[in-house]
């Protein structure tokens, strides 16, 4: 007996990414669900039936994948970067070039309102250093300046910027952040991770939300035109001053992220005092949902536990490689780390927390371990975020416990030189992401991009992956490399285990979601360094299509 498609996917090459190498040549969708897959490239007619309702897309031959499913990354955050000063090393390689993106900025904006920029990357500028409040201070003596690191986890401000925070040379580092100093003892205006930064940050107002919402759509455009279909924003929360909760929501609801949205929410917003006080993770999920119409959801509980490498925050266990008196810092003090894990443990959090160094790493297991042992609780599926450093040791704790690591696989290209040069030295730059590791613990694991901490590009972290080739070409730690399959279900299908969604997604299979990616080639039927090539045509998300390169994709 036949049934009526709403879509019919024809000449096809579909992945299923079923784990068993299965292909397909046709699929038909039914009420946003994938209704029947067939290995023909057109369905059989006694099995399905079409009306004048029915959308029939001939993909000529296309490759079609599920969604891509980018498990850690900023979508609110790059928004806003879309209207600050672009400080990147490819458009502002010396300080020159940043002053002058920032006079220019000045000139378009009324005296004593902010200027904000984005990008700058000490170890890439012609003068190796980072810009100094004098720097900024040349060029802009009148407006409050505030310039984030590529990183995330430094800004530098200018003197303005400073005395509107009321920060002078006699203030302590705070808890969580320092700052930087002068040789005299002077602050230099460099901040370093959130303790620091947000004191100056606060001070900035912020867009009203129906800008961000705006800003937000735009975003969204750029993630599906890369084939995403579900994203998941790592630390609702961080931004002072920002109703970032209310941001998505409203995203979702107008339409403006046609996306599937999964929200990391930060663990202050979960305390007693915070936003959602002592609820449960249950009470989170279902809010969300309901506010949302079901569009947004509860991903994790966030907490940080260190900083970045590139930052010199991330916490090594062995000092850095050109620093031999610094091992970075640990952001929570063990005893109080573990009292707030397992807190949220015991209300049914799944816990995401940021660990870039082996000894973040370490106390971030010694915290899950002791949750565990305290409050015994299967499938829990509790994260390391980045996971860079990872030891053999570290992934064989994460195996014991049931903990996923999920790599910014995207750090071996932007910055395995410098790692392997200024920051941890040949042997540990070697095993950054231990993704092969991984694979033989049998751990789940996913790789994302962090955006906007590199460019939105699943295909470009694919890429990164199988290949592991660095700025310079070097092929870092090839050891550690994977096939393409693997690397195609770690921002796919193992995307949807690590969200508890593998029963709804992330393969090609009847009764799940009809997201769908389609790409001009096949990623395993080609070189693999042409992967992050590759032209993505078309994004479908319930067997809607919310994006295409252009109106000839599709027929």
């Amino acid at each position: 007996m036949s049934f009526e498609a709403d879509l019919l996917v024809t000449h096809a090459n579909i992945l299923t990414l079923n784990g068993k190498g299965e292909r397909a040549g046709s699929v038909a969708v039914k009420n946003g669900k994938i209704a029947a897959v067939w290995d023909t490239p057109e369905p059989p007619r006694h099995e399905v039936s079409s009306t004048a309702k029915t959308q029939v897309l001939n993909m000529k031959g296309a490759t079609v994948l599920p969604g891509f499913i980018d498990t850690h990354n900023h979508i609110l955050m790059y928004a806003q970067m879309r209207t600050q000063v672009d400080c990147r090393p490819s458009v502002s390689p010396t300080i020159a070039d940043i002053q002058r993106r920032i006079k220019e900025r000045t000139e378009q904006t009324v005296q004593s309102d902010w200027i904000i920029g984005y990008g700058y990357d000490d170890t890439m500028l012609e003068e190796q250093r980072h810009p100094t409040r004098a720097d900024l201070d040349v060029v802009a003596p009148f407006h409050p300046v505030l310039i984030r690191h590529i990183s995330g986890h430094l800004a530098v401000v200018n003197s303005f910027a400073l005395r509107l925070a009321e920060i002078d040379d006699s203030i302590s580092d705070p808890p969580g952040g320092h700052f930087g100093r002068d040789r005299a003892g002077k602050l230099n205006g460099v901040l370093y991770e959130p303790g620091a930064m947000n004191l100056v940050g606060s001070k900035i107002p912020h867009m009203s939300n129906e800008e961000l919402v705006s800003l937000m759509g735009q975003a969204a455009v750029d993630y599906v035109s890369q084939g995403i279909t579900t994203n998941t924003d790592a630390a609702v929360g961080f931004m002072p001053g920002v109703d970032e909760m209310e941001i998505h929501l409203q995203a979702a609801l107008s339409g403006a992220n046609p996306m599937r949205a999964r929200l990391m929410i930060m663990h202050h917003l979960l305390r007693p005092e915070g936003r959602f006080g002592s609820m449960l993770a249950q009470e989170v999920n279902e809010s969300l949902r309901e506010w949302s119409d079901g569009k947004v959801c509860l991903d994790s509980a966030k907490l940080f536990q260190d900083g970045s490498i590139q930052g010199l925050t991330g916490a090594l266990r062995r000092p850095y490689h050109t620093h031999p008196d610094i091992y970075g810092d640990l952001i929570h003090d063990q005893e109080i780390f573990n009292a707030e894990v397992l807190d949220l443990h015991k209300r049914g959090y799944r816990i995401a927390i940021h660990g870039n160094g082996d000894r973040a790493i370490g106390s971030i297991l010694d915290a899950y371990e002791n949750a565990l042992r305290v409050h015994p609780r299967s499938n829990h599926r509790h994260r390391i975020e980045h996971a860079q450093t990872a030891t053999p040791e570290d992934l064989d704790r994460m195996q014991a416990l049931g903990v996923a690591p999920s790599f910014f696989i995207n750090h071996v290209y932007y910055w395995g030189d410098r790692h392997k040069r200024l920051f941890l030295g040949p042997e540990r730059a070697a095993r950054i992401s231990p993704i092969r590791d991984a694979i033989q613990r049998d751990l789940l694991f996913t790789v994302h991009s962090d955006c906007p901490i590199t460019p939105i590009s699943p295909l470009f972290s694919v890429w990164a992956a199988v290949n592991r080739v660095t700025s310079s070409g070097e092929i870092l730690g090839p050891e550690q490399r994977c096939d393409v399959e693997t690397a195609l279900r770690s921002m796919i299908s193992y995307g949807a285990a690590l969200n508890f969604e593998e029963q709804v997604a992330g393969t090609i299979e009847p009764g799940k979601q009809a997201d769908f990616a389609v790409l001009e080639a096949d990623p395993t039927a080609i070189s693999e360094m042409e992967i992050k090539e590759i032209p993505v045509l078309a994004t479908l998300i319930d067997g809607k299509v919310v994006y295409q390169k252009d109106a000839s994709v599709l027929y």
